[in-house]
């Protein structure tokens, strides 16, 4: 088949083409100064980023550069990572883009064998050994990571939370240790480098406005539904995915911080450290109605989460709690929560920057089945996850920790 020679253009409009694509008032990114330069990078997306690093070696430059991650550190909020937990402990590890809504398979592992994420904030993960009970924090994105200094396992853990300071890559961990009513708590803060020693947490007295004893009659047995819908009895401990074994949210208001966590019983028991002092939060449903129970955090609010059966149809709710009164925020269209009916699964959620919550929902052997959803408190929509596919298979996950993609956070 032959072609045609095209029309040839006139002079004007071989200079209107000109004009468009080199406008005179354009200016190349070349001249701009380190300082300027770094400072529009700094705003782009953490993804964006990376990818334009292989533009020239200018550009790759700044990623060792001080004066870089200052400028990142400056920008207040970036869009949450969600760093996924795989069913197989062997799997790579793949996070979840909220801005581009796309998986990432990181090039690095950043956990290490036997190690299991259990808390995040800010830019950073904390893992903890299932045998020693050591912490190691990460940058999920850099790879620079921290073991911390070794501590006393004489007392069963029940919670870990993590929380940013003030400094750009300052943090707190904490850890809640003891059997209710005996319980303490420890901290490790970026600044001084250390842990700090045992302190008591005193249970409020029974008038003081949550404590509600009335489940606590050593007299008969108690029974309840477990996290994943099981009947046991109530001297049993709550299943919970080892991911999620010590996952708990801290919050910070007027420089007090609470951190809350799920006992054993599946209550929520709230623990002020300024005041050193803990209570259990009322329920928000009947026990034989609750069925799956988690915590996350989002802006400095605790948000529950709560998977319930009624009348043959499953009904997925979050809750906050105002003016000591659990308030309702939002609820999983019933066309999509239809299909969790019946199924017995457990859900483990965490909550992220920019009011994200997601919702992993997933069942034991032998269905596995898996579901992600997630919810933005301020459009007040929903939305489900695609799947993650590796080597032409799906990737399944059991739980999910959120985490900007700071590269500048260092531990």
């Amino acid at each position: 088949m032959g072609f045609s020679a095209g029309k040839r253009k006139s002079r004007d409009e071989q200079d209107y083409t000109v004009t468009l694509a080199s406008p005179p008032d354009s200016f190349p990114l070349d001249e701009l100064s380190d300082d300027v330069l770094e400072r529009v990078l700094s705003w782009l997306p953490t993804s964006s980023f990376l990818r334009m690093t292989s533009v020239c070696k200018r550009w790759k430059s700044t990623q060792s550069s001080k004066s870089f991650n200052l400028a990142c550190s400056q920008v207040p909020l970036r869009d949450p990572w969600f760093f996924m937990v795989p069913n197989d402990s062997n799997s790579s590890t793949f996070v979840h883009d909220s801005t581009e809504k796309s998986w990432k398979n990181l090039s690095h592992r950043s956990n290490r064998r036997g190690f299991i994420p259990v808390a995040s904030s800010g830019g950073l993960l904390c893992f903890r050994c299932s045998v020693s009970g050591d912490f190691f924090l990460c940058n999920p994105i850099t790879g620079s990571s921290l073991d911390l200094p070794s501590l006393d396992n004489s007392k069963p853990l029940q919670a870990v939370a993590m929380t940013a300071t003030l400094t750009p890559s300052g943090y707190k961990l904490v850890t809640i240790s003891g059997e209710a009513p005996n319980l303490c708590f420890r901290f490790y803060e970026s600044d001084s480098g250390s842990w700090s020693k045992e302190l008591n947490l005193v249970k409020k007295n029974d008038g003081d406005e949550y404590n509600d004893d009335s489940s606590d009659d050593d007299n008969g047995t108690v029974y309840f539904l477990s996290k994943t819908g099981t009947v046991v009895v109530a001297s049993n401990n709550l299943q919970r995915s080892p991911s999620k074994q010590y996952s708990s949210v801290i919050t910070v208001k007027d420089n007090a911080e609470t951190v809350y966590f799920l006992s054993s019983y599946g209550t929520i028991i709230a623990c002020d450290l300024a005041k050193r002092c803990f209570t259990e939060l009322p329920k928000l449903l009947p026990p034989f109605l609750e069925y799956s129970i988690d915590l996350v955090e989002c802006n400095g609010t605790m948000f529950v989460i709560l998977l319930s059966e009624f009348y043959e149809s499953t009904s997925l709710r979050i809750w906050k709690l105002e003016n000591q009164s659990w308030v309702h925020v939002g609820m999983l269209p019933p066309a999509m929560s239809h299909e969790l009916y019946g199924r017995e699964g457990d859900i483990n959620c965490v909550g992220g920057a920019g009011n994200k919550i997601l919702v992993c929902f997933n069942t034991n052997p032998p269905e596995m089945y898996y579901r992600y959803f997630l919810y933005d408190l301020v459009s007040e929509q929903w939305s489900e996850l695609p799947k993650c596919f590796k080597d032409g298979e799906a990737v399944e996950f059991v739980s999910a920790l959120s985490f900007q993609p700071r590269i500048e956070a260092t531990v």
